[in-house]
């Protein structure tokens, strides 16, 4: 395949300095094979393919780093019931929230999941997303957990993007085990990760650590299977109260640990000392209408990367932008210009374990960018409702 120089563009290498774009043309992009080959000014010309981008600017294309958008059914009666007051904590106890989508889930087959998610994954993709996270979660039954993944892996195979798949089967407990937590990892959770690492549709293993969820203790069997297997981890914690879910993941090395509103200085302390990234979520604090702010200003001094992403699900965080995300995590939990773009690019990858892979614009990595009709990443972050995306290059190839 002959080279490709993408020339006359502002590049961002998300490499940290993003806070001014250069003028056009003072970097240029070679790829080749779906890598880039070389980043600079003045690149060799001879024999390769000339894209002008025409003074856009050029960034990596985002990572949408926490999604559940394959589920099945709709929970917009939940939202008309936090507006009347409902707190989602009791939503959920009387058998709302992920038991509803469980009930709905259960009930479609691969074909029937991946139809209804295409729609959410178009969404994405639309906005210059060439990297996506899907979780299981909603089946919250061995069977139906391998039927959410399998619809994942075929996500992948009708459109041009790269998915990675997490076990997330302690997301809730199901009606048949309540009362039964420990059983249920082990019957479910454990045994059900074993049949779908042997499949191959697992990459990593999540869960949900909260006081409507699990506990550290009801989950550490579950981690040491997955430790076992080879598997990374993540974790959902510290959303709606401190149950202590973070510094537990810490332990066990997590790529990620997710919402953290209730996370403490010395969560973000433990976060630094094992490398995992925090990934915030302004979809579900929006929608959920918290009012404690996860501590940005504590992860800052830690040095811990800071990610972004959709959270899209149907109860929570129904967000299908990673454009209104960053515009979010900027006015709602005040992160910076180049915040907000590098949480989705650089450490968004880092959370999915893929720094090496994607998410910069760096010789070795990936040729995977996007070109937008803006000059500055503020004008990506500040506007709402706005798609400026001119190309999707996924692959270092122009794709729809």
């Amino acid at each position: 395949m002959p080279a490709t120089l993408w020339t006359n563009a502002r590049v961002v290498t998300a490499d940290g300095s993003i806070d001014r774009a250069p003028q056009p043309g003072a970097l240029e992009v070679l790829t080749q094979d779906r890598r880039i080959v070389a980043v600079g000014p003045g690149l060799a010309r001879a024999g390769h393919t000339i894209v002008d981008c025409g003074g856009r600017l050029l960034t990596p294309a985002p990572v949408d780093c926490h999604t559940h958008i394959v589920f099945g059914g709709d929970r917009a009666v939940e939202f008309e019931m936090r507006l009347d007051g409902v707190p989602y904590t009791q939503i959920a106890a009387e058998g709302g929230g992920i038991k509803a989508s469980m009930r709905a889930t259960r009930a479609m087959s691969v074909d029937a999941l991946v139809a209804a998610s295409l729609p959410r994954l178009d969404h994405l993709l639309a906005e210059g997303t060439c990297t996506v996270e899907i979780k299981s979660g909603y089946g919250l039954s061995v069977a139906a957990e391998l039927t959410m993944l399998r619809a994942a892996r075929a996500l992948a195979q009708a459109r041009r993007v790269r998915v990675c798949t997490t076990w997330l089967a302690a997301h809730a407990l199901p009606p048949e085990y309540e009362g039964r937590p420990d059983a249920y990892i082990a019957e479910v959770a454990i045994a059900g990760l074993q049949a779908a690492h042997a499949e191959g549709l697992v990459d990593a293993v999540d869960s949900f650590c909260e006081g409507i969820a699990f506990t550290p203790a009801q989950l550490a069997p579950l981690y040491d299977r997955a430790k076992a297997l080879g598997l990374p981890v993540k974790i959902h914690s510290e959303q709606l109260s401190h149950l202590g879910g973070t510094a537990f993941a810490c332990a066990y090395g997590a790529l990620s640990a997710d919402h953290l509103e209730h996370a403490t200085a010395a969560d973000a302390q433990a976060m630094a000392a094992s490398g995992t990234v925090a990934v915030l979520l302004p979809g579900a604090f929006y929608a959920l209408r918290e009012t404690v702010l996860p501590p940005v200003a504590a992860f800052r001094a830690a040095g811990v990367p800071m990610a972004l992403a959709t959270d899209c699900n149907p109860g929570t965080s129904p967000l299908t932008s990673i454009l209104l995300t960053m515009n979010m995590g900027a006015t709602l939990f005040r992160m910076t210009v180049a915040e907000c773009l590098l949480g989705i690019t650089a450490h968004a990858a880092r959370a999915l374990g893929l720094q090496d892979v994607t998410g910069r614009i760096a010789p070795g990595l990936a040729a995977d960018m996007a070109l937008w009709d803006v000059e500055t990443p503020a004008q990506l972050v500040a506007r709402i409702g706005f798609n400026p995306l001119h190309a999707r290059i996924y692959q270092g190839e122009l794709v729809a």
